[in-house]
């Protein structure tokens, strides 16, 4: 597979920013840093970009880094920890984690076994427990992938099948319970990680919240289904969508730990953008994750609605990957043969440039399994939800503009969800980095997100602005109180009213650097043009 195939999707025409020579290069025996410069790029906003010159990092580099980064992360059976270093006791041994600036963290915690080998494309199996105490400072390997040169949120660690791990940040002063918050990265199911700078909790942890991150399988290794799986698996357990379940685990080693780290298990926030947003929607919906979380943020999202795809596509296509790699379909083998194929060959070159395939296509991505991902267009219009606060929206330049799939979705879907009841806060985000702005460009996608984090000054360095900076307070302070109390609304912050579908009210972070509500400047535009039949070709 080539893996410079462009895909050309419909929504990004601001992949214009250059990317500095060498950036991408990843010399033996460490991953480079490579700091932020695009927008994050999902696979629904794919349009006219042409990749950077440099070549993807090499897979021979790539497998010999997690050995190197578990020896450093894992501390000798016995050891100890330093005197004054934060050590937690949780239920698979105790972790040592580091302070900095009023910030307690603890990163690689694993939450689940390593899914390789036999494990390959089973359910998260238990991580094993530990003698001594666990070094946990310093970001576990993403989950294995062909990293996206244009990535918005570049990955801070190289990418290993052996990836289930979190990170945890909280007030090193805390006193009483915090209110959790749970981010679920994007990346179209085939990119991301929890490592990437960007995605840092230590501003929302200054501001009172816990905040943990945490990665999950992706890509083939994510979402995979065969036949013989299928006969493995059995009829009533979930099979394929590997990927929700690890965020399934993930949640209930939230529930079950984070007490121990200062968290309340009881005041759960998940909050995910672009893929990150549609599994938000996913577990919004499903029955498994009851109990789980309190409330939600979806950003950039969509429309909630995942097409139901029978299992047996979903099998064929995996059938016709195996074929490729010259495992016949009716090898009563084939299931072992493929987990013991190479990380890098189930890999197969696949990532945000070429993972559309049209012509016998090797990976399909979620699907509805009845189980753990129902149909979700169906449960939400008929209120078959978890019908908790629900903060939603999505950029002003996101995919199709105003009345594409992210703009008109997260507004339909806004007002479905206040239909049934739920607490809901509209927003959409206008604000354009001051060093990018360009007249009539818009926010593009995913640009929202180091404004929610605080971690502007980490984004932009030297470029951000007073403006960004005060844009990034505002809505970052707008993201901790909504996890504290199911409401945005704080002292000093412009007034967030409740979404109602008759008033179509919404905050928009606007271009000029200020939070303000009312009624949506676009709406008509958008009930017109989703009541007006779409011409041959269009998408809407």
């Amino acid at each position: 597979m080539n893996c410079n195939t462009v895909t050309e999707i419909e929504g990004i025409d601001h992949l214009q920013d250059k990317i500095a020579p060498g950036q991408f290069g990843w010399p033996a025996g460490r991953p480079s840093a490579v700091p932020p410069s695009l927008s994050q790029v999902d696979y629904y906003l794919l349009t006219t970009f042409q990749p950077p010159d440099q070549e993807a990092p090499s897979m021979s580099h790539r497998s010999l880094l997690p050995l190197l980064a578990v020896s450093l992360v894992v501390a000798a059976p016995g050891a100890s920890a330093s005197p004054g270093t934060p050590v937690i006791t949780i239920d698979t041994g105790k972790v040592a984690g580091s302070t900095d600036a009023g910030v307690t963290s603890w990163k690689g915690i694993p939450f689940a076994a390593p899914p390789v080998g036999t494990l390959r494309w089973r359910p998260p199996a238990p991580a094993k427990p530990w003698p001594g105490v666990r070094q946990a400072t310093a970001y576990a390997a993403d989950c294995m992938q062909v990293p996206f040169p244009s990535d918005a949120a570049p990955l801070g660690t190289t990418p290993s099948e052996d990836c289930l791990y979190l990170n945890v940040w909280k007030p090193a002063d805390a006193k009483g319970l915090l209110p959790v918050i749970v981010w679920i990265y994007g990346g179209g199911f085939v990119n991301g990680g929890a490592s990437p700078p960007t995605y840092s909790g230590a501003e929302l942890a200054k501001q009172g919240a816990l905040v943990v991150s945490f990665n999950y399988r992706i890509g083939r290794f994510g979402f995979f289904a065969h036949p013989q799986l299928t006969r493995e698996t059995g009829a009533k357990d979930v099979v394929g969508n590997y990927g929700f379940m690890d965020q399934i685990a993930a949640l209930e080693w939230v529930k079950r730990n984070v007490t121990a780290f200062g968290g309340d298990p009881a005041n759960v926030t998940i909050a995910g953008e672009s893929a990150g947003g549609m599994s938000v929607n996913t577990l919004l919906t499903s029955p498994m994750s009851k109990g789980l979380f309190a409330k939600a943020v979806v950003m950039s999202g969509g429309d909630g609605g995942t097409a139901p795809t029978p299992l047996a596509d979903v099998e064929r296509i995996g059938v016709q990957f195996a074929t490729g790699k010259g495992i016949a379909a009716d090898d009563p083998e084939a299931l072992e043969k493929l987990r013991a194929l190479p990380a890098d060959t189930i890999a197969d070159g696949l990532n945000l440039a070429n993972f559309m395939q049209r012509d016998k296509p090797t990976y399909h991505g979620p699907y509805v399994d009845g189980k753990l991902a129902i149909d979700s267009r169906a449960a939400f219009a008929q209120g078959r939800m978890h019908k908790v606060p629900v903060m939603i929206g999505a950029t002003s330049a996101d995919i199709g503009g105003k009345t594409g799939y992210m703009v008109a979705g997260a507004r339909s879907l806004a007002g479905t969800l206040a239909g049934h009841g739920a607490p809901v806060y509209a927003y959409r985000f206008s604000y354009v980095h001051q060093a990018n702005e360009k007249p009539g460009a818009g926010a593009g996608h995913a640009t929202d997100i180091p404004f929610f984090f605080d971690t502007v000054a980490i984004k932009y360095g030297a470029q951000a602005t007073a403006r960004d900076l005060g844009m990034g307070k505002t809505m970052s302070t707008y993201m901790v109180n909504f996890a504290k109390r199911g409401d945005p609304n704080g002292a000093g912050l412009p007034a967030w009213e409740r979404y109602a579908r008759a008033a179509d009210a919404i905050m928009d972070f606007t271009a000029n650097g200020t939070a303000v509500m009312g009624k949506d400047a676009w709406g008509a535009d958008i009930d017109a043009a989703q009541t007006t039949p779409a011409k041959a070709g269009e998408r809407r």
